[in-house]
């Protein structure tokens, strides 16, 4: 009878140790999931620094910049008698009965 203690020694030790790896492993697992969000949310905050960013750039870069010249009126310059070309006529081959 003996022997039935250490077997039973023997499955506690083991059972033990699968207690333990999986308290190793959840605790990794919780580990991950929590530096996946934090990781999302820095990426979130950089991206959106980012976009405000050229946001800010291409405001400033337009409030920097002279405005385009407003046209001011001038005299009308009188139109050039040039000829426009006429189109020119074309032969257009005679059609030949099919044989």
């Amino acid at each position: 009878m003996a022997g039935r203690g250490n077997n039973d020694a023997q499955r506690a030790r083991q059972q033990a140790e699968r207690a333990r790896r999986y308290a190793a492993r959840t605790a990794w697992h919780e580990g991950r999931a929590r530096r996946r969000t934090r990781d999302n949310i820095v990426a979130g905050i950089a991206g959106g620094l980012l976009v405000a960013g050229a946001i800010a750039s291409q405001v400033v870069h337009a409030d920097v910049t002279a405005p385009a010249p407003t046209p001011s009126p001038t005299t009308s310059v009188q139109p050039s008698a040039t000829p426009t070309p006429e189109p020119s006529p074309v032969e257009t081959p005679a059609e030949t009965p099919a044989e």
